[in-house]
């Protein structure tokens, strides 16, 4: 399928009328019977997850750490799971990468150049040099930390600087200097007043919005506020998914699991009166 990433997650959002992002996190712990904690356990955990749950989702978010423990067979596992991914559903990765300028730039020559990713998260602290070298690479999408919804994100992104948390400077430096929809935010689930102000203050990004089902995330405003005016949101769920059950009918269960929370986060936005797609026309469409 031809178009920027950015086109193809913009088809891909009106063919499957939702927000659902389908996270791949193939922790070695927590695989169904059967599946050995080993790099074959999870790749073919992660493979059967894409091939049963993808046709719900509007893409595919594959966290990059549960195969990187491996070393170069996890690598490899890597690489066929990202080439399992369905070519009209945006594949992005999470390795919230930052660095200095030239190392930026080998990670996505990894990361966008030799896998092919439509999209991938990256960290804000080193400024410009650790975002430019991700938008370089082609038609790509970047999504930026934020706020995250992990229990101590507060820690740091919460301080205040000049009279507001730092998070709020980050969106707003990222809203105002990339103005043409590839570039997104992580903003969490988890901290839902947050994450409410945050669409009010930076209306255009597209918001990748983890922490809904197993981290306690409410859904409903998380899809609520996902939607920039200038692309379209994904609200990821993992767990609520990948875990629907741990017995021989994992791939099935795996598939309704990801049929329920499609139709759950597509009736919160079509319910909604506040929500940013009624004006927004899902960033764009």
């Amino acid at each position: 399928m031809s178009g920027t990433a950015l086109e193809r997650l913009r088809a891909r959002r009106a063919a499957v009328g939702s927000a659902l992002c389908l996270g791949i996190d193939p922790h070695p712990d927590a695989l169904p019977d059967g599946l050995e904690p080993t790099v074959e356990g999870i790749e073919a955990f992660a493979r059967g997850l894409i091939e049963a749950a993808a046709p719900h989702a509007s893409a595919v978010k594959i966290n990059v750490a549960f195969f990187e423990a491996f070393g170069s067979p996890g690598w490899a596992a890597l690489e066929r799971t990202r080439a399992d991914v369905p070519r009209d559903v945006p594949c992005i990765l999470d390795a919230k990468r930052g660095d200095i300028a030239s190392s930026a730039e080998r990670y996505a020559a990894a990361l966008l150049g030799h896998l092919d990713a439509d999209g991938v998260t990256v960290s804000p602290y080193l400024g410009e040099d650790a975002v430019e070298p991700f938008l370089a690479t082609g038609d790509r999408l970047v999504y930026v930390l934020a706020r995250t919804s992990n229990p101590s994100a507060a820690r740091f992104q919460s301080l205040p600087a000049n009279g507001e948390p730092i998070h709020l400077h980050v969106a707003r430096w990222a809203a105002e200097r990339w103005t043409d929809g590839r570039v997104g935010l992580v903003v969490g689930a988890t901290a839902p007043d947050e994450l409410a102000r945050l669409r009010e203050t930076v209306p255009g990004p597209a918001f990748l919005v983890p922490g809904v089902g197993a981290q306690g995330g409410d859904a409903g405003a998380a899809a609520r506020a996902a939607d920039g005016t200038w692309s379209p949101g994904l609200v990821n769920v993992s767990r609520a998914i990948a875990l629907a059950s741990r017995g021989n009918d994992w791939r099935a269960a795996a598939a309704a699991a990801a049929s329920v929370q499609s139709a759950l986060l597509s009736g919160a936005v079509l319910h909604s009166e506040a929500s940013p797609v009624r004006t927004a026309k899902i960033g764009g469409i």
